[in-house]
């Protein structure tokens, strides 16, 4: 199975954490059956989106910084996002766990109106209960879920949030999702 969607991998970055989306992408776009894609360092946010979601296929990219880091030219990651309505994927590493920073990174994107998937725990052991107990929408762990369970649990959560055709730019969304898309129905 291949996800008929594009995908995009964040994560909050404290001060001198590595880029875990950077390192999780090639691995993910494997298991998920996508084509693995890259942010060029020299493009806006729009203007990334825009190459990418040009190409007709389904790709993973894993984002070049933190999504709510305010950019040199103004917004941030996040509003891009939000704009282009672009489905995204959090990764969370074991070691943020015990922080603020998945309910942070959660809220930060539904703050800008992302499409988000789902949280997704990169690596340590999984503990379902602490994870019902935080109230966000956890996939599980990565570690722990074979590529045709991961598949699913992706695949259902883009098909819940209410597809529609992937070509389209900022503020015509390939996925309509949260209030907005509440209010239109």
């Amino acid at each position: 199975m291949t996800l008929p969607y594009p995908l995009v991998l964040a994560a909050l970055r404290p001060v001198a954490s590595s880029d875990l989306p950077a390192q999780a992408a090639p691995e993910l776009a494997g298991r998920l059956g996508l084509e693995p894609a890259r942010f060029a360092a020299d493009e806006t946010p729009d203007q990334a989106l825009a190459r990418l979601r040009s190409s007709g296929s389904s790709w993973i990219a894993a984002l070049p910084c933190d999504p709510g880091l305010p950019l040199v030219a103004g917004g941030s990651w996040a509003e891009a996002l939000g704009a282009w309505c672009q489905p995204v994927l959090l990764l969370v590493p074991a070691d943020q766990l015990a922080s603020g920073l998945p309910a942070a990174g959660a809220a930060l994107l539904r703050q800008w109106g992302v499409p988000l998937v789902g949280l997704l725990q990169w690596d340590g052991p999984w503990s379902p209960v602490a994870r019902r107990a935080d109230g966000l929408p956890w996939l599980g762990c990565a570690a722990e879920l074979d590529d045709a369970e991961l598949q699913l649990l992706v695949g259902r959560r883009l098909q819940a949030l209410d597809p529609v055709p992937p070509s389209t730019g900022p503020d015509q969304g390939a996925f309509q999702s949260g209030p907005v898309a509440s209010a239109a129905s």
